[in-house]
């Protein structure tokens, strides 16, 4: 089954907050209320492109999506935040913290170490070890 496509800008903003809402509800709301009275269409436009647009294309589950997104937002180096918000996502999308943390180990000889030490670490403030593991 193939999802509906949005063809206005007001179905493509809903898709997207609602994609987002469901998947980090908290941070949907952090980011609502830090954009809303500085830059309201900024907020729009990451929803409608971003969750809207990208997320509701066809080609890649919502899955592989969100671990080629922790990928990209780990090589950047300034996106602590957006990789944090995305872990979150990703964790709720059913993807295992084992998971993700392999992804960001396997970035370690193309983006270095740092980059994948800085990832985990997002990782493990997000998705702290269970008490009793390792």
């Amino acid at each position: 089954m193939t999802e509906e496509k949005p063809t206005d800008e007001t179905s493509r903003e809903a898709r997207g907050m609602a994609f987002f809402r469901a998947h980090n509800a908290k941070a949907a709301a952090r980011m609502e209320a830090m954009l809303g009275g500085v830059a309201p269409d900024l907020m729009r436009y990451a929803a409608e492109f971003a969750f809207g647009d990208v997320y509701a294309r066809e080609g890649l589950a919502k899955r592989d999506r969100q671990l080629v997104t922790l990928a990209a937002l780990a090589t950047r180096g300034d996106a602590g935040p957006q990789l944090e918000v995305h872990i979150a996502i990703a964790l709720s999308l059913g993807i295992r913290r084992e998971e993700i943390a392999e992804v960001f180990i396997q970035l370690a000889p193309y983006a270095g170490f740092p980059t994948a030490i800085n990832a985990a670490a997002a990782l493990a403030r997000i998705a702290p070890e269970p008490a009793g593991a390792g």
